[in-house]
């Protein structure tokens, strides 16, 4: 089966509050990531919530990195997406869980754009669109 990117979506539980709550931490480890798994890093963008938490978005050549943490619950929800075949998304997630020390994760890989089963989908998304005008 190929495909254009892989897309991990993983969920990092018990991490450690402080590191979760600090903007320009989260942004460092976010770019290592990125370096970890073999990404070019073309720019980005971190925000700090009140009174707590970050959001933010590491842009790859590849495609993309993004993270959303919960200090409050020692929660982090991360995104790596990738494109091609140079980049490694689980290295990237992998740094990430050791970084923020969680002691417990959940992730998954979606494969993106796989062209040879565009056919089912045109017909997926025809029914649903017959569906939605009923």
């Amino acid at each position: 089966m190929n495909a254009l990117g892989r897309h991990i979506l993983g969920e990092l539980f018990d991490c450690q509050p402080e590191i979760l709550n600090d903007v320009e931490e989260v942004e460092k480890l976010m770019k290592e990531a990125a370096l970890e798994s073999g990404a070019t890093i073309l720019g980005s963008y971190f925000h700090p919530f009140t009174p707590q938490g970050v959001s933010g978005v590491i842009v790859i050549a590849e495609s993309h990195l993004s993270i959303h943490t919960w200090p409050e619950y020692r929660y982090a929800a991360v995104d790596i997406f990738s494109c091609g075949k140079q980049v490694d998304p689980w290295k990237a997630f992998h740094y990430l869980r050791k970084r923020l020390m969680a002691t417990h994760f959940s992730a998954m890989e979606v494969k993106r754009g796989q062209l040879e089963e565009r056919s089912e989908k045109v017909e997926s998304l025809k029914v649903s669109q017959n569906l939605e005008t009923l």
